[in-house]
């Protein structure tokens, strides 16, 4: 079986938890004998033909134009990261913009063309009008999807598929467009709504984007129940449809022995600085906890439009270097904060799974997570909290930083939790979905 597989992003093209879920997805699907060519938003017009598992870190590169692909043959690249560049491949993609920016809306799909649209018989029902209708605009991230939704046209003709498999709403436009060519199956895979990003209903374009997309699939996979019933709730999908697909964590080296930052306790948030991802209930948290603890320290690692405010309001709390900003973080630098922390917190105001808590518990780190998120319904050795509620979420903190011992016993119970849930157990029933469909 072969998928053709559009996504935003995939190592070491990385923005958010998407990367890390479909790099462990596909390289288990790969380990099954599934093959997988993935297509990504680079500069160069290429795919990615995955046939083996390794396939996933050497990154092999297929161009469409048969002259490019005999030039990019001939070139000698010293490491993955050369590679990247070249074929045009940013290391951290641009995901989203606020929901407040408002822009004319018309002519999504006039720069590719109609005539073999009309042929194919595309340009017809309501998502092709909906596509034409709502995603339009100025910004970066919207031309890039413009343009990736260009190219999945011949993407879809040229390449040989059985079922089409597409990530969140940036590449839904692919996986119309190849169903209405191909008429294979479409699976849309949805990682996190308009609504968990932006607390709301959010940007119009996307919203609508999010719900045609997902009624013109032949299946939609969701991360978990909490996402499974915002969908049929918010965006009027068929329930009958809906399929259920919890993300693993697979950690594939454990370190030798854990490091310190500093000698006192230290808390991590990790993650966008965005409303969705709850940093000012992290600083709130701190400001109380450091109050009873002053040698703890609290670091916020990541990068989002919050982040100004965030550093801002620490200054006006007077947190000083007890409230640390590490900015945006590469995967080893992740792993090495992973390493030298105490305590992870995920105030998360809407998380449709989070794979982030994952990957702290594999490295005995407790975690404190919302009671707003998927993964809470998978993993038990992590204290579950109301993101609201920073009375009960500073307690239980203030709680572990009094008593090592209970948080390093939590850390070692949660990281055996982890260590049980793979990606070849997901693998297996996303093929499972698969064959509903073929």
């Amino acid at each position: 079986m072969k998928i053709l597989m559009f996504s935003w992003e995939f190592p070491p093209m990385i923005a958010g938890g998407l990367a890390m879920a479909c790099y462990g997805m596909v390289k288990s699907l790969l380990r099954k004998g599934i093959q997988v060519d993935l297509v990504l938003p680079t500069k160069e017009l290429i795919y990615f033909p995955f046939r083996k598992p390794e396939d996933v870190d050497t990154l092999p590169v297929m161009f469409l134009d048969a002259a490019k692909q005999k030039e990019y043959q001939s070139i000698i690249f010293k490491d993955i990261y050369s590679k990247s560049e070249y074929i045009g491949m940013s290391r951290t993609p641009e995901t989203y913009f606020s929901p407040a920016i408002e822009k004319s809306w018309s002519g999504f799909l006039e720069n590719i063309d109609t005539i073999s649209f009309e042929q194919t018989g595309m340009l017809s029902d309501r998502i092709i009008h909906n596509l034409t209708q709502y995603l339009v605009g100025d910004e970066d991230i919207i031309k890039k999807v413009q343009e990736l939704a260009t190219r999945a046209q011949r993407y879809a003709t040229e390449l040989e598929y059985d079922i089409i498999h597409a990530h969140d709403w940036l590449t839904y436009a692919c996986g119309v467009i190849a169903k209405k060519i191909s008429n294979k199956p479409f699976i849309a895979h949805i990682h996190a709504t308009e609504f968990d990003r932006a607390g709301g209903y959010g940007d119009g374009r996307i919203h609508n984007v999010e719900e045609d997309g997902m009624n013109f699939a032949d299946m939609v996979i969701a991360v978990s129940k909490y996402t499974a019933n915002m969908i049929i709730s918010r965006y009027r999908v068929d329930s009958g449809k809906i399929r259920i697909l919890y993300n693993a964590y697979a950690l594939d080296k454990v370190p030798d022995k854990r490091e310190r930052l500093f000698k006192g306790p230290t808390v991590l948030f990790l993650g966008r600085i965005t409303l969705q991802k709850g940093p000012d209930y992290f600083l709130e948290m701190a400001n109380r906890v450091s109050k009873l603890n002053p040698h703890a320290r609290f670091i916020v690692a990541g990068s989002g439009d919050m982040a100004r405010k965030l550093l801002h309001n620490s200054a006006k709390l007077k947190m000083k270097n007890r409230f640390i900003f590490a900015g945006f973080l590469n995967r080893k630098q992740v792993e090495e904060i992973f390493n030298c922390v105490d305590i992870f917190v995920m105030p998360s105001v809407s998380e449709p799974f989070g794979i982030v808590p994952l990957e702290a518990m594999a490295y005995e780190v407790t975690a404190v997570i919302s009671k707003q998120s998927g993964v809470s319904e998978v993993i038990e050795n992590a204290y579950k909290v109301d993101f609201w509620d920073v009375e009960k979420m500073s307690s239980i903190i203030d709680d572990l930083i009094k008593n090592p011992e209970k948080c390093k016993a939590m850390g070692r119970a949660g990281r055996d939790e982890v260590l049980k849930i793979g990606w070849d157990e997901v693998a297996d029933k996303l093929i499972e979905f698969y064959r509903e469909n073929v």
